[in-house]
């Protein structure tokens, strides 16, 4: 954690459209508090609250919902911000082994807090690497390793990782006829998302990632044999996740070297590019785009996603200068740790001391179909609360 409890001293500059794409992912995070499902439930002919709960809910297999975009876009933004690190650390002079050894315990340390949360109501520590953070870990000291070679070495490394990737997937043999998919955690009304052909590589707890994760993660001490993850995340994920963090990686770079332009030319059509690409190996059957499993269509087609994004902060922010109202995302994203840590440690408490002395009655001032939005809203403008505390104070948290 650094403080600074100088109100005179200065702020470094930092990207502001940078830092509002981070907040605003991290209020799509910490939004969940809302429960748009929930009140969707009791407005069953709305088409609002079915959009609104759609876009709060991950897709079960296939497809993209924006809250698909949470983790590939806070794993897009690491890769953005470490062309400014490191040029920060080679300007102090630190040396090449300082930094590989920074590098590596912050890989460790992400890996370690995200087992840790995971963990959280636990009766034992739950060995998982599939969750936000320990993916980036297992992959940020390899993208701080590429980040230092030329960028035409950078892009070989990117294609060459998502071939050899896909080839892995698709020489794995599919399931028999007759498969038992129950017996990996697949429900029985499934078949509307199994895919067939030659996309059947990527079905849902059959494919090379659960061999991996079966040999794997049962080399650590669990309470039960693991059998298979019920969402379908795996632990090679990682390795589509690293080449997220390279798409990043490339923003940032192109960011330093317009400044203090913005290359919006150039997001824009890496956007298109890479949306182009990944729908069209969806729609041959080549590979599916499928989040969960984070397929090589899913890393080019949210990619492209992640560059629309930013495009759009860049665009608003930097090139018309509303910086103004970039303020309350600001906030959040220069210090999206705490606001990550708050969604896991702090919703449970934040939510029954507004039960506690506020009571029903006012809870449900405007009806009890709206009191888990009411409850949400409340508990989302407490998080910002503490976190604006926090920017005042100047206290970031930081690994």
């Amino acid at each position: 954690m650094e403080g600074q409890q100088d109100g005179t001293e200065k702020l470094p500059q930092r990207n502001v459209a940078v830092d509002a794409y981070r907040g605003f992912v991290m209020l799509l995070m910490l939004g969940e508090v809302l429960r748009f499902s929930k009140v969707a439930l009791s407005y069953p002919g709305s088409i609002f609250w079915r959009v609104l709960s759609y876009n709060q809910s991950h897709v079960e297999w296939t497809g993209m919902s924006l809250h698909d975009m949470i983790q590939p876009s806070f794993t897009f933004l690491v890769g953005v911000a470490l062309p400014y690190s490191l040029r920060s650390r080679q300007r102090r002079g630190e040396s090449f082994q300082r930094m590989v050894l920074h590098t590596v315990w912050r890989s460790f340390v992400l890996i370690a807090l995200g087992i840790f949360l995971r963990s959280l109501h636990r009766s034992a520590t739950y060995f998982t690497f599939e969750d936000t953070l320990t993916q980036i870990g297992l992959g940020y000291t390899f993208v701080f390793l590429i980040s230092l070679c030329k960028p035409r070495w950078q892009w070989l490394a990117f294609g060459l990782t998502l071939f050899c990737y896909w080839l892995a997937w698709a020489l794995y043999p599919v399931p028999a006829q007759g498969f038992n998919y129950a017996a990996v955690g697949v429900p029985p009304d499934w078949h509307r998302h199994l895919l067939t052909g030659f996309a059947a590589h990527w079905n849902k707890n059959s494919n090379l990632g659960q061999a991996f994760d079966l040999w794997f993660l049962n080399l650590f001490p669990r309470t039960s044999p693991f059998l298979f993850n019920d969402g379908g995340y795996l632990t090679l994920s990682f390795i589509p996740t690293f080449c997220t963090m390279v798409l990043g990686l490339a923003a940032g770079r192109w960011f330093i070297a317009s400044a203090p332009r913005v290359p919006l030319r150039r997001f824009l059509l890496a956007a298109v590019a890479l949306l182009c690409a990944g729908l069209f190996l969806h729609f041959t059957g080549i590979c599916p785009i499928v989040k969960r499993i984070w397929t090589p269509s899913w890393t080019l087609f949210s990619g492209g996603m992640c560059f629309l994004f930013l495009s759009a902060f860049s665009w608003i922010i930097d090139v018309h200068n509303h910086r103004r109202l970039a303020f309350p995302l600001v906030v959040v994203g220069m210090n999206s740790i705490a606001a990550y840590l708050m969604s896991y440690l702090f919703e449970d408490a934040v939510e029954n001391s507004f039960r506690i002395h506020l009571g029903s009655s006012i809870l449900n001032i405007f009806g009890s179909a709206l009191e888990p939005l009411f409850l949400g809203g409340l508990t989302l403008a407490t998080y910002w609360l503490m976190l604006f505390w926090m920017y005042r104070k100047r206290i970031f948290l930081r690994i």
